[in-house]
């Protein structure tokens, strides 16, 4: 511990990350012992309203179990990582590059609601409004094992804000998810396989207009995926990030090989448009967010928009779990 400081870190997150879900687990224990005590008196002195009240809280503990009995379900071998979001427009110029931007915002409210810590490693902004493409690293335990099936189109249907006749749009924008790795899962990059491009950073312009050429794209030529950073000014980090993010999509992809839904996933991300999407986000003419995978629906969609995701996720890792 002593020899190896920055392991040390590493290994007294997971202590704490493992004694935060024991004592989760303990206090769901403790509190069905004290709700059967209070159903037992409320019998015994034939009190009904204690006995409503004791229900209301066993429904509310029931929820609380069945969401800890899902986080100790994500033991995939990168669940626990941190994740990387990447987010592109679809077609249809702004509107599509607005919807990405609310998409990034969503995540970005909803990661904020977990304590999670979020760092933007690219983005592409859009020539009127929203974002072309944008890059978001969630760091935080089981970060990836929470948001890996948000992996797919997303699509909106709304009034324009853009249109001066105020019609009804439908755009759509892609959402993939990858974890950070570790130097304990090997993958294997050869350099020969890379080709590494630099370029000025894009940006609002003014005094944090990038002077040099501090950006990274690395394309791996065998498999054509392509990453790129931008967020710092040091070019040799930026690299080291890219890199990082290049080794996670190699695994990513590795892990759809393996699994036969993520690779029926993967083959959502081809086309951004019709027939793809994973989740629908309707605000005109009435307001819902349906997922089509689960079936899952809230009325709230504003309140989605604002991070409230938690049911969506919580029923398609269910459902992957099941399968």
């Amino acid at each position: 511990m002593w020899d190896d400081p920055t392991n040390a870190q590493k290994i007294l997150r997971e202590r704490e990350n493992l004694k935060s879900a024991l004592n989760r687990v303990t206090a769901v224990t403790q509190d069905l012992e004290d709700i059967v005590t209070l159903v037992e008196l409320a019998e015994a002195e034939n009190d009904t309203d204690t006995e409503l009240e004791a229900e209301k809280e066993l429904d509310l503990l029931c929820s609380r179990a069945l969401k800890l009995q899902l986080e100790s379900l994500l033991s995939g071998e990168a669940d626990s990582n941190n994740a990387f979001i990447e987010i592109n427009a679809g077609a249809g110029g702004t509107e599509a590059q607005d919807w990405a931007e609310m998409l990034a915002r969503m995540y970005t409210r909803w990661a904020d609601s977990k304590g999670y810590k979020l760092e933007i490693l690219d983005e592409n902004p859009g020539e009127e409004a929203g974002v072309k493409s944008i890059t978001i690293k969630v760091n935080g335990f089981r970060a990836y094992g929470w948001l890996k099936t948000e992996s797919g189109v997303h699509r909106l249907v709304r009034i324009s804000p853009y249109d001066s006749n105020a019609r009804r749009h439908t755009s759509f924008a892609s959402v993939w998810v990858y974890p950070e790795i570790d130097e304990n899962i090997n993958i294997q990059i050869e350099e020969k396989d890379l080709r590494i491009d630099t370029y000025r950073a894009s940006g609002a312009g003014g005094q944090h207009v990038n002077k040099t050429e501090s950006a990274i794209r690395i394309t791996h030529l065998p498999t054509n995926i392509a990453v790129q950073c931008q967020s710092d000014r040091s070019q040799h980090r930026n690299r080291a990030q890219a890199y990082a993010m290049l080794r996670a999509r190699l695994y990513e992809l590795e892990l759809r090989e393996r699994e036969a839904k993520a690779s029926a996933n993967a083959s959502s991300k081809t086309d951004i448009g019709w027939g793809h999407q994973i989740r629908s986000y309707v605000l005109q003419p009435y307001q819902m967010v349906k997922d089509n995978r689960t079936g899952t629906e809230k009325g709230n969609a504003q309140g989605v928009l604002d991070g409230d995701i938690d049911a969506f996720l919580e029923a398609s890792l269910a459902q992957r779990i099941g399968e």
